[in-house]
Parts: C-alpha cells; structure tokens; sequence
C-alpha cells in the first residue's frame, strides 16, 4: 500500500519507512511537522493519488502537544475517510476519545512499543486501511480499569479478555483461538457484552469503535 508518514524523529522515521518498505509497502512522503502532514496529503490529493494509509505520532511539532493528532483529524475532515493511524509514546484516552468519535472506522490508534511486534503492527496497517478500527490493546486495559459506577463492571473476567481481544481487531475465529475455546462460546461472550452495555451488535470492527466510544462517555 501506498502511505504518509509524519514523524519528527528522524531515527524512528528512517526506521519506519524502512520496516514498511521491508513490508512491501511504499512510504510515498514523510512530514516532519503537522503542517507538513496535512500539505503532503493536499498535495497527494491535488495529483489524485490519496495514500493508502496516514501514519502519524500524536505529539508533533510545531506545538510538540497532540498537533498530529489534529492534523489527523483536519485530513479526515477535508479528504473523506483516509485510513489514519495514529502512535503515541503514551496511553492517552482524550486523544483516542476523539479520534473514534470524529470518525467512522478506517482509523487505529496504537503505542509506539506495538511497533516492535511486528506481526501485530503489519496487521494493524492491513485492518485500518480496510477501512477497520484498532485500538491498542493497552488503552482497552486501561480503560477497563478507571471505569466505574456504569455496566462495564458488570462485565465477567472472560468477557472482559473477549474486549480486549475485539478491540486488537480479531475476528470471532482468532479470539477463540487465543482464548483456546469454540467460536460459539466467543459469540455468546460478544451477545452478553453487547447486552450488558446497552449496544446493538454490529459486523466487523466498528463494534469496537462502539465500544469503546460507550467507554468515553
């Protein structure tokens, strides 16, 4: 797939672009700033040759704060669904608060750690420019634990791990797989999950999406 990456560090971008190239994708411009980011998709735009794929890291010049996260969402707002994913250093909930509720799939927010996992990673860049959702699986985590006083807490232990799961982007047949039990007992987990939380069960990744967005509120 064809991707822009914006990173301000140059030893990680250098990394990036060689590790996705390694991947048989093609980096086809890299940002060093948030303003730099937005012009290079205008400019892929303007020559009808949208990426594939936006990568970007959260904090980015020129304000070092949450600027790509911004520009990320300025891109969606200006270029229709452009598959974005977004790399934080750290867990952050506003800025994946926001990134799933401006957007409607096509979107994943992962720790820069997750980039290590190989596997994981290049799974995560194939979910997101499918159009899937990918929420990294230690902001599920995290999330699970500070909510309090709602229906999360109602949740088992095991549905709890299914979450998680869901939220990493597997479908039914790999939860199972991890989990080590039959895809008729994930998909009871996911119809109590959804029942529990008050959400209509819906195909693909955008159940996470939904989620996840009941978690922020």
């Amino acid at each position: 797939m064809r991707i822009i990456l914006a990173e301000d560090s140059t030893l990680l971008r250098e990394s990036l672009t060689s590790l996705l190239e390694k991947l048989g994708h093609t980096v086809i411009a890299t940002a060093t700033d948030a303003p730099g980011l937005v012009d290079a998709v205008a400019l892929a735009a303007h020559e009808n040759r949208l990426p594939d794929l936006v990568i970007t890291d959260v904090r980015m010049p020129p304000n070092n704060q949450d600027d790509g996260l911004r520009a990320a969402l300025q891109i969606r707002r200006s270029h229709g669904t452009v598959p974005i994913l977004v790399l934080s250093q750290y867990v952050a909930d506003a800025y994946a608060a926001q990134l799933l509720s401006e957007n409607d799939g096509a979107v994943g927010y992962l720790l820069k750690d997750r980039i290590g996992r190989i596997s994981d990673f290049s799974r995560a860049l194939e979910t997101v420019a499918a159009g899937g959702t990918i929420i990294d699986p230690e902001m599920v985590r995290h999330l699970l634990a500070r909510k309090t006083g709602s229906p999360i807490e109602s949740l088992t232990p095991r549905e709890r791990d299914v979450l998680t799961l869901m939220a990493e982007g597997l479908a039914n047949q790999a939860i199972a797989s991890q989990l080590v039990v039959s895809t008729a007992a994930v998909a009871k987990h996911i119809g109590s999950i959804f029942t529990k939380l008050d959400l209509t069960p819906d195909d693909g990744h955008r159940r996470v999406k939904a989620v996840l967005l009941y978690f922020n509120t």
